[in-house]
């Protein structure tokens, strides 16, 4: 009973060890198989993402505008001063 443990202390270190290893082996053969996008793809979907970020933020700061301007109406013309 006490050499199976001693055996199984002596053996966890071994087995990190291997299964250490055999991780990176299966993440390095993983990276092989990954298709990385062009030079152009990437400037293309960069450009896009810049484009969109732009056009959702004058969207969202001409919803600002506008609920701002209706709030001050309604304080205005309720008699509540700014």
């Amino acid at each position: 009973m006490e050499t199976e443990k001693e055996n199984a202390l002596v053996a966890r270190p071994k087995q990190w060890w291997l299964s250490t290893r055999e991780f990176f082996r299966d993440t390095n053969s993983e990276m092989r198989k990954v298709t990385w996008p062009t030079r152009n793809e990437v400037v293309t979907t960069t450009a896009v993402v810049i484009v969109a970020t732009l056009v959702f933020a004058l969207f969202l700061w001409g919803c600002d505008v506008v609920f701002y301007k209706a709030i001050d109406f309604l304080f205005t013309r309720f008699g509540v001063s700014t």
